[in-house]
């Protein structure tokens, strides 16, 4: 494992251990800025949005995303793992 993946496999770590919400949102705060938070934020909005069958129209109506990044989060709702998994 190169030194990057050992790093990143730590923070996957350390966010797999977090349990509280509170804590959830103080550390995103001390490793995210605001607005990198707020991007989050959209993103998984939007995927549940697609998720209940919503167009990309209905989407990009109600969340604040470029169409480009919904694009992005419409191929992970389909293809991807964790969407899926975590938002039901």
């Amino acid at each position: 494992m190169t030194p990057k993946e050992e790093k990143t496999k730590q923070l996957f770590e350390l966010l797999a251990s977090v349990t509280d919400p509170e804590d959830v949102k103080n550390l995103l705060a001390d490793l995210c800025t605001k607005k990198e938070v707020e991007n989050m934020a959209e993103r998984v909005f939007a995927a549940r949005l697609l998720m209940e069958g919503k167009t990309y129209n209905q989407v990009m109506e109600k969340a604040d995303i470029s169409s480009a990044t919904l694009s992005r989060v419409s191929q992970c709702v389909q293809y991807g793992k964790g969407y899926k998994n975590l938002l039901k």
